[in-house]
C-alpha cells in the first residue's frame, strides 16, 4: 500500500443495495472494499445510472464472479484515497472517473487501475461520473470494432439517452454524419443541440422513409431497439458493407432476417456486452479514449450531455425515471450529505 500519503478511512460506508425481496434498492451499511495490488480505492463523488443497473436490481443481471453482487453501479468518479502495492500510474489525491463491473452505488469503490481515466479538463468531478460506461461502450463498438471514420453516416436509436448522447458526441468529434431517432420533439431538439445532423421523432414519422429522402446510404446503425420492424428497416437502409451493432433488444430478441439481403450487401452484424470483458480489454479502451477523445472536452469539440442528479437515497426514483424513459441524457447519483 501507499505509505507516503495516508488518508484515514472509516470502517463502514453507506451503499445502495438490492433489496432481498426484489423490490428494488435500499440503503445499507457495508464494509469499505479491500483492494488488490493493481487496484485503487476512491471516495466516490458521483455514480452514473445505467439500464443494466435496473436489470440487476430486478434480479435479472447478476454481476460477474468476483464482483460485489448486491451493490449496482457501473461507473463513478471520485478522489483516489488508497493505492495497491503495484500501482504506479496514479497517486493519492488524483481525481478520476472509471468503468467498473459493479459496486459504484456506494461511498467508496475499488477499481482496477487501468480502468481509471483522469477527469477531462472542462468537466466537473460530478459530471465525469456520467462518462465512462457510455463512452467505453460506444467507442469500443463504433471505433475499435466497426471502424467508424470521418465521412461515415451513422444511425443511432435512442439518441437522447446515455448511449445515444455519447454516440452523437463521439461520432461528431470524429467527423461522422449523425442521424438519430428519439421519442418526442423535445428529445429530438436535445439531440440536435448535441450535434446530430438529423433527429426523427419515431412516434410521429417513419424513420426509414425520411432517411432515404435525405441520405443515399447508412454505413453504421447503433441499435438498442431490436424487434422485427426495426430489423427489416435496418437491412433496407444499410449500405453495402454496412455495420449493424446490437447493444440491446428492447422490442424483442427473436426476429426473422432475410439472409439473402444480408449476403448481397455484405452486412456485418455484431453484438456487444462490456461488463464481462477482461480488465486488459477495458484498459485498452481507456487508453484509446484518453489519447483520442479526452482532450476534445477541453477544446469544446465534445458537448457534454444533459445530466440530472439524485441523492443516493433517492436512487430508486432515478431507476423509475429511467424505466419510464422520461429522462434526457444521463442520471447521476450523489452521496448523501
Amino acid at each position: 500500500m501507499d505509505t507516503t500519503q495516508q488518508i484515514k478511512l472509516p470502517n463502514q460506508m453507506e451503499a445502495l443495495i438490492m433489496a432481498e425481496d426484489g423490490s428494488g434498492l435500499k440503503l445499507a451499511e457495508r464494509s469499505i472494499p479491500t483492494i488488490g495490488p493493481r487496484e485503487v480505492l476512491i471516495k466516490v463523488a458521483a455514480a452514473g445510472v445505467n439500464y443494466p443497473d435496473i436489470i440487476q436490481a430486478q434480479g435479472k443481471y447478476p454481476a460477474p464472479e468476483g464482483v460485489v453482487q448486491d451493490i449496482p453501479g457501473l461507473e463513478a468518479s471520485g478522489e483516489i484515497v488508497l493505492l495497491g502495492d503495484e500501482v504506479t500510474n496514479w497517486k493519492v489525491g488524483d481525481k478520476v472517473c472509471a468503468l467498473v463491473a459493479g459496486g459504484a452505488y456506494a461511498e467508496y469503490l475499488n477499481i482496477p487501475d487501468g480502468q481509471c481515466l483522469p477527469v477531462p479538463e472542462g468537466v466537473s468531478l460530478e459530471e465525469a461520473a456520467s462518462l465512462p460506461e457510455t463512452y467505453f461502450t460506444v467507442f469500443s463498438n463504433l471505433v475499435m470494432q466497426n471502424r467508424m471514420k470521418s465521412g461515415d453516416t451513422v444511425l443511432i436509436h435512442g439518441g437522447s439517452g446515455g448511449i445515444g448522447s455519447a454516440a452523437i458526441a463521439i461520432g461528431k468529434a470524429l467527423g461522422a454524419t449523425i442521424i438519430v431517432t428519439a421519442g418526442s420533439d423535445e428529445k429530438c431538439s436535445s439531440c440536435i443541440e448535441l450535434g446530430a445532423d438529423m433527429a426523427i421523432n419515431y412516434n410521429k414519422y417513419d424513420f426509414e422513409s425520411l432517411i432515404k429522402e435525405r441520405y443515399d446510404k447508412v454505413d453504421i446503425i447503433l441499435d438498442v431497439v431490436g424487434g422485427q420492424e426495426y430489423t427489416d428497416k435496418h437491412i433496407n437502409l444499410l449500405a453495402k458493407e454496412g455495420r449493424w451493432i446490437l447493444l440491446n433488444a428492447m422490442q424483442g430478441a427473436n426476429v426473422k432476417i432475410n439472409l439473402m439481403k444480408v449476403m448481397m450487401k455484405r452486412i456485418r452484424i455484431t453484438g456487444s456486452t462490456l461488463r464481462s470483458r477482461s480488465i486488459s480489454y477495458k484498459t485498452e479502451i481507456a487508453d484509446r479514449l484518453k489519447n483520442t477523445l479526452w482532450k476534445k472536452f477541453k477544446n469544446k469539440e465534445i458537448k457534454l450531455h444533459s445530466i440530472k442528479y439524485y441523492p443516493l437515497d433517492e436512487g430508486k426514483l432515478a431507476h423509475e425515471e429511467m424505466i419510464n424513459r422520461k429522462h434526457i441524457g444521463k442520471l447521476v447519483l450523489l452521496p448523501n450529505t
